[in-house]
């Protein structure tokens, strides 16, 4: 049996990603020790440009992730719980996958948990909405 997809769920979930990432890498959370991990200063930031561009592609890039988990929790039995953990563990994934590629190209540790933490947030997030949302 096909998935059953919720394509408004799959909307409102990239949504919830791009937002905890606004916040997340915000003056309010990370966004100084984010830039001193990778060694950033506001005016290389600003110079580089291309603003539409990249919130755009993250934007586009969320909603890829979305509608990959929505395709994974598309079973008449999915709750939110089982949409949580599902997100949980596809973080467990992609934050061991940035764990091995930060170790060989030496990034600050610093970089791991701010990076890693943002996707052990927003995956479990996104499949709460599209657990919960059938």
């Amino acid at each position: 049996m096909a998935p059953h997809v919720n394509w408004l769920a799959v909307f409102v979930a990239a949504l919830s990603m791009f937002l905890v990432g606004g916040l997340w890498y915000s003056p309010i959370l990370f966004a100084k020790r984010w830039m001193d991990a990778n060694g950033f200063t506001d005016e290389q930031l600003n110079a580089r440009g291309g603003t539409g561009r990249i919130y755009g592609g993250a934007f586009a890039l969320a909603l890829l992730c979305a509608a990959n988990l929505a395709f994974f929790l598309g079973g008449a039995d999915t709750t939110a719980r089982w949409g949580l953990a599902a997100g949980g563990l596809t973080a467990v994934w992609i934050v061991a996958a940035l764990g091995i590629m930060y170790l060989f190209e030496r990034k600050p540790v610093s970089l791991f948990f701010i990076n890693g933490g943002y996707y052990a947030v927003a995956f479990p997030l996104m499949g709460v909405i599209l657990g919960a949302w059938r």
